[in-house]
């Protein structure tokens, strides 16, 4: 409970201390999660998800931003014959929600042209499992997040990028890692 209210309390500074001359961003990302699931009792195990990220913030100045999130890096389900005419059926999920800062570095003029870009923050991550028979079982954890990104600034409005980043959830007998690398775009007003 008190992970959740630092994390409210840590959106709502944010949001409430963007100064008139702060500049607005909203940015989508799509690409491929690798999921490393790792517990106690069954070992570990990856698989491959698309990944999405939808983003907000502001910028203070052009190098410096504060950012809330919401990610989305697996969701899975299968269905395997019982062998008595019916089915068992499985599906896991696991996204987060997020707030951190933003560092970016424009090589360009006026805020066009290359840019190297890097984020961290705390992510509420959730993992939730259910099977047939076995019900619905689900975790939350805030964990730091990191990330990096390499784009280009068409304008000074918007721009792409290539992103790396690395999330993770847990509980007591479970970790999950997420390393997904995305593309993103970026508007700025």
């Amino acid at each position: 409970m008190k992970k959740n209210m630092m994390m409210v309390s840590a959106l709502v500074l944010a949001l409430a201390a963007s100064p008139a001359f702060a500049e607005t961003f909203v940015r989508g990302e799509l690409g491929r999660a690798n999921v490393d699931v790792n517990t106690d009792d069954f070992g570990n195990d990856s698989d491959n998800d698309t990944a999405w990220s939808i983003r907000g913030g502001w910028y203070f100045n052009k190098n410096f931003a504060v950012e809330g999130f919401y990610s989305d890096f697996y969701d899975q389900s299968i269905s395997v014959d019982d062998g008595a005419g019916g089915s068992i059926d499985a599906n896991a999920k696991f996204n987060g929600w997020g707030v951190g800062v933003v560092g970016k570095t424009d090589f360009g003029n006026d805020q066009t042209g290359f840019f190297l870009s890097g984020r961290a923050g705390l992510m509420r991550g959730k993992v939730s499992a259910s099977v047939t028979g076995f019900g619905h079982e689900s975790d939350t954890s805030t964990k730091p997040y990191f990330g990096v990104g390499l784009g280009y600034d068409f304008t000074p409005k918007w721009g792409m990028s290539l992103n790396y980043d690395h999330q993770k959830a847990s509980s007591d007998d479970l970790s999950v890692t997420a390393n997904t690398l995305t593309v993103g775009v970026e508007a700025r007003f």
